[in-house]
């Protein structure tokens, strides 16, 4: 049986959302918006029975037995500790820090009968799913190196917000980089254990950004990862990201092996071997999903339409409305990878302040709050 779903947010993912859903089979009951006018305007548009601005109003739903939470960064932690507390299964984007990840990451190991995924929908989008079998099959050899550019225009909405600042999680970085974070672990099979990277923001201001208000989130981003082993057994990873790029939206993984290489080219996967001529196409574009948006580039909206067959699968079976089986969304992020990732892009950030290498070392224990004022006052002390 299929469970009754609430979605928090009304941003574009959340417009492409609920129809893949509706879609699928699931019942959209409950929407909730940042204002009464949003929740208002986007449920009437489709055709969801109930919205709210009070979280709580879609948490406590009787109808709500699946949660998809899809608002910005800094708000994730909250909505989903208290979801998964509350006894809801949780489909969720990624937080703002990593201690909010840890925190979340504490919620999902309390209640592991839940399902607790992150939604970084590149796992589930075909080329990328028939790239990783191919890298297993030793397609490549063994694995050398992994580079990743992806191009577009200004991630920035049409008014100040939480993309505009890079504290709240806004910049190309933690928007877009997270996903190529968690999805070159996946394909690769390591994770990075020491990073190097370089952010920079160009456009500080536009014609509807201005005065007093300032951009402080990156629009171009470059950093190199050293993953798996240490030496020359390890993995070189480099990804750029340019979000000042007018036209059409470019998005390349590449994976470089001792006996070949594979490449997603949008939505398509290229082979070649050592020796050959030429590349091949080894699986193409399936179509079918609908139109690229701005903010719904065409391999995310057939990764999302992935995951959500992939959880109309993994519920199904049951009788039970919260009751899922783990194979159909055994490719899915954790709430672990989560914590990994945001630890990764950290670590990025603070290599750009610092101009060094940074190693990757996840939270074990969540950090004392009163920490720095302890040091403050043991300094006076002395």
């Amino acid at each position: 049986m299929l469970p009754g779903v609430g979605v928090f947010g009304t941003g574009s993912t959340a417009r492409v959302l609920v129809p893949l859903l509706q879609a699928e089979g699931f019942e959209v009951h409950a929407l909730w918006g940042r204002s009464e006018e949003e929740a208002c305007f986007l449920a009437k548009e489709l055709s969801i029975p109930f919205h709210t601005s009070r979280s709580d109003d879609v948490l406590l739903h009787q109808d709500v037995d699946l949660v998809c939470i899809y608002i910005p960064p800094s708000m994730t932690r909250q909505i989903a500790v208290k979801a998964l507390g509350i006894g809801k299964n949780v489909v969720c984007e990624k937080a703002a820090t990593a201690v909010d990840s840890f925190k979340m990451v504490t919620a999902a190991r309390y209640y592991p009968q839940l399902l607790s995924m992150m939604g970084n929908t590149l796992r589930f989008l075909p080329a990328f799913v028939a790239m990783r079998q191919l890298l297993v099959e030793g397609y490549v050899g063994d694995i050398q190196v992994c580079d990743v550019r992806v191009y577009g225009p200004s991630l920035l909405d049409q008014s100040y917000g939480w993309t505009c600042e890079e504290l709240m999680g806004g910049g190309g970085l933690h928007i877009v980089g997270s996903a190529i974070i968690d999805l070159l672990s996946y394909l690769t099979g390591t994770r990075a254990h020491r990073v190097h990277g370089l952010l920079r923001t160009f456009v500080q201001q536009n014609t509807l950004i201005r005065g007093i208000r300032r951009v402080t989130s990156d629009d171009f981003c470059f950093f190199q990862m050293l993953m798996g082993g240490t030496g020359s057994s390890g993995v070189c990873s480099t990804v750029t990201l340019n979000f000042n790029m007018p036209g059409s939206f470019v998005h390349e993984v590449m994976i470089v092996g001792s006996a070949g290489r594979l490449i997603v080219r949008g939505t398509e996967l290229y082979g070649q071997r050592n020796g050959s001529k030429c590349e091949e196409l080894m699986l193409a574009d399936s179509g079918g999903v609908g139109p690229e948006g701005k903010e719904m580039p065409l391999p995310h909206l057939q990764g999302l339409s992935s995951m959500v067959k992939a959880l109309r699968q993994s519920f199904q079976a049951h009788e039970e409305r919260r009751s899922w089986s783990r194979g159909p969304v055994a490719a899915a992020p954790t709430f672990e990878d989560g914590l990994y990732v945001q630890t990764v892009v950290e670590a990025v950030k603070q290599s750009s302040s610092s101009g060094e290498w940074v190693c990757v070392e996840i939270m074990s224990q969540e950090p004392d709050p009163n920490h720095n004022l302890c040091e403050a006052l043991q300094r006076n002390k002395n």
